[in-house]
């Protein structure tokens, strides 16, 4: 007699080209080896390990110990949020927002990228993701049914678009494009030409343009949006996130931040796909954005001892890397003897208990590179160039 082990229901035909993210799978076998008593050292993730501000912090108990504060909120956020993410847009980025109309909260900005994608994709419609980039732009726009094409960014271009491949590109219809500069993976910063470039491509092509800015204040004494050049609200939607800069990854804190037109199609999604945040977090976040330069220097020294620490590592492994970087990774390139930098990744991991990110995960132009994490304290940093040292022999 045949045992029955269920009904048979197959996932939508949307997940057929998505894959389970890259670290849920590779924290899993960190997890097994961990239980193995291995003790591993992960230079992988960039979440923030240093905890918010800590009047942040009180602002969130004092707020959550109120009997009033823990019903459903408002779609559009709090408007003290709001009007905090306009002047923190004025006084760092030099861009004039409406609170009321311009920006929308979200329950981190990751959220935003899906939201972007089902308000304006259709099944068919092509959009745009730099190669290499953030994983979630390829995988959010395929489950929106895009057919997704790359642009690459390759270090003789330092790390910009070629906007002649673009033009090619654009000849076969485009409606959306991913940017993110300050830029994941590389670190490369943005000018604001280069994002003057990019509006005029996008005006001249009819492409609207989602900018993930989420890394602006890391290590970067300029932080540049996108909303500052002339007539870029007309062609684009920047998000941005309290996450790396104000240390509040688990928060779930971003905004969308466009023109009212198009915070009004994105809301026509969201409000069906979620509900408002939590009030005390909303006001904890805005307390966060009150915060002045001194926070982000207090923030960016720390990370720069540590990035110091990851050059003797990088130099120990003989990867290449350039010091004009922003954001929470150092982007290497692997050293020769090497066929990518999954063969590289694997075996510091093997060897000296060690996770370092492959490049190839932000697509095949960064096959031949890694990405180390700065969200390690110096201690471990130490230890895992001690263990590189012990453990690991370069070919």
């Amino acid at each position: 007699m045949e045992t029955k082990t269920g009904i048979d229901i197959k996932v939508a035909d949307r997940l057929g080209e998505v894959q389970e993210y890259y670290f849920a799978r590779k924290l899993r076998q960190i997890d097994q080896m961990n239980k193995e008593g291995k003790q591993v050292i992960n230079l992988g993730i960039g979440s923030p390990d240093r905890p918010p501000h800590p009047e942040v912090v009180l602002t969130l108990s004092e707020e959550a110990s109120k009997p009033g504060t823990h019903g459903y909120q408002n779609y559009k956020g709090h408007p003290l949020l709001r009007q905090a993410a306009a002047d923190w847009y004025r006084k760092y980025y030099d861009v004039e927002l409406d609170p009321d109309t311009e920006i929308l909260p979200l329950i981190g900005s990751k959220e935003g990228i899906m939201h972007i994608c089902m308000t304006y994709i259709n099944p068919g419609d092509k959009v745009l993701i730099p190669n290499p980039g953030y994983p979630t732009y390829r995988s959010a726009a395929t489950i929106a049914g895009a057919e997704v094409l790359t642009y690459s960014l390759r270090k003789e271009n330092n790390w910009e678009p070629d906007f002649e491949e673009l033009e090619a590109l654009a000849t076969q219809g485009i409606k959306l494009m991913f940017v993110n500069y300050p830029h994941m993976p590389t670190g490369k910063v943005p000018d604001k030409a280069l994002f003057e470039k990019l509006v005029e491509f996008a005006t001249e092509k009819n492409i609207l343009i989602c900018h993930d800015n989420p890394y602006s204040f890391i290590l970067n004494e300029n932080p540049l949006s996108m909303l500052s050049v002339e007539g870029a609200k007309d062609v684009m939607i920047e998000l941005n996130s309290l996450s790396k800069s104000h240390n509040m990854a688990g928060w779930r804190v971003g905004f969308a931040l466009a023109s009212a037109r198009r915070i009004t199609e994105v809301m026509r999604f969201k409000s069906n796909m979620d509900s408002g945040m939590f009030l005390p977090l909303q006001l904890a976040a805005a307390k966060a954005l009150t915060l002045g330069k001194e926070w982000y220097d207090h923030v960016n020294n720390i990370y720069r001892r540590r990035r110091e620490l990851v050059y003797e590592l990088m130099d120990l492994l003989g990867a290449q890397y350039e010091k004009q970087q922003a954001g929470l990774f150092v982007w290497a390139e692997i050293p020769k003897g090497y066929e990518t930098g999954f063969e590289l990744s694997d075996e510091i991991l093997e060897s000296s208990n060690v996770f370092i990110t492959p490049g190839g995960i932000f697509g095949d132009a960064g096959d031949k590179y890694i990405r180390t994490s700065l969200c390690v304290n110096e201690e471990k940093m130490k230890e895992a160039i001690e263990r590189i040292k012990n453990n690991f022999s370069r070919r």
